[in-house]
């Protein structure tokens, strides 16, 4: 199957999921991992990257709840993309009289901004669901539009230590190795080792802060996953 097969599966899914929500809990409150890089970021640089002149890139937005948050709570102007049309529909609805803008966009094709441009760029629990070449486009992709000592906070699966990860790379492989056919979404999802995040970003990033969350077990079908997360820093 190719890209564009899984991208509209993956499309009409989260289109129904933001409608009916019948296999996640979408929140509208901001990501308590997105709270903990903010309060780092302001305690180790103050507002230098967190104010009304700055502006936040949010790959994979859903309805807006994270950049809503920036422009509430520092001003910040901000860009949300997403696969799904729904969910920039909630976005929008949600935004009025912030600085934000929303497009329907996959994060597979290049980001339609200037080089340059943003000062924070975030990355969560979404470019999982690229092959090994889309994500390393977008990584180039983010790297450019990233002003220099910018700020990408990236967040995903880490497979180190995790037996439910484990479990679905042996019952639902995909095509890449560390890749697995989601059981819900139906599309292929990756599951990063720390060694490969980090190299992945080596090039264009300087890695200041990593948090992880505690090894999960899988006890049943349902069991939680294992989460990295990255504070990184655009080299000037």
């Amino acid at each position: 199957m190719g890209t564009s097969h899984y991208e509209g599966k993956s499309r009409a899914f989260w289109d129904k999921e933001y409608k009916e929500e019948q296999h996640f809990s979408l929140s509208k409150e901001p990501s308590e991992d997105l709270i903990k890089f903010v309060h780092w970021l302001e305690q180790k640089f103050g507002r230098k990257s967190l104010n009304p002149i700055a502006s936040v890139l949010d790959l994979g937005c859903g309805n807006g709840r994270n950049i809503i948050a920036l422009a509430q709570t520092f001003g910040m102007r901000g860009v949300g993309y997403d696969i799904s049309g729904e969910a920039i529909a909630q976005a929008t609805k949600d935004s009025k009289g912030l600085v934000l803008t929303y497009a329907k966009h996959s994060i597979a094709n290049p980001i339609p901004l200037p080089d340059r441009s943003q000062t924070i760029v975030l990355d969560m629990m979404t470019s999982h669901f690229l092959s090994a070449e889309e994500r390393a486009s977008l990584q180039a992709e983010i790297a450019r539009v990233l002003k220099p000592g910018g700020w990408l906070f990236f967040k995903t699966f880490l497979r180190d230590e995790d037996t439910h990860a484990e479990r679905l790379l042996k019952e639902n492989p995909a095509e890449e190795e560390g890749s697995y056919i989601h059981p819900r979404i139906g599309v292929p999802e990756h599951v990063f080792t720390e060694a490969e995040v980090e190299q992945m970003l080596d090039k264009d990033f300087i890695i200041h802060h990593v948090v992880k969350s505690h090894r999960h077990h899988a006890k049943g079908r349902g069991a939680k996953r294992r989460s990295i997360s990255v504070y990184a820093e655009r080299k000037k």
